[in-house]
């Protein structure tokens, strides 16, 4: 979880880089204060370019879980290695873990696909 914690806070940290310092000189040239300027000018823009990665970081952390389970956790991975270990029935266990995992990354990586167009669309 640090691991990706630390990939999360790069891409938001990327994205509000990304925005021009113009757009943070206009706002404060405005009169808005540092943290106006951060919620109604710097943020909405940088949302629109983090969206991508953060996207991608939240798939790769579902499935990256399932190493939790060989590492120490309990999760579907681990209970599918259980099951197989005492019903000697492995692909059959192994298919629907993996079809659970699909079932569990298919829509929310159609979901950011959606999300990406939409602001696209809005620029």
């Amino acid at each position: 979880m640090v691991y990706t914690a630390a990939f999360i806070a790069e891409a938001i940290r990327s994205g509000i880089q990304a925005v021009p310092k113009g757009q943070m000189e206009a706002a404060r040239s405005s009169g808005l204060t540092y943290l106006q300027a951060m919620r109604y000018v710097i943020l909405p823009q940088a949302v629109k370019i983090v969206i991508p990665p953060l996207g991608n970081q939240f798939i790769n952390l579902v499935k990256n879980s399932s190493v939790l389970g060989v590492i120490a956790g309990l999760d579907l991975m681990y209970y599918g290695d259980l099951i197989s270990s005492k019903t000697f029935v492995t692909f059959d266990v192994y298919i629907f873990v993996a079809l659970f995992y699909l079932v569990l990354t298919i829509p929310l990586s159609l979901g950011i696909g959606y999300l990406e167009r939409r602001l696209l669309k809005a620029r």
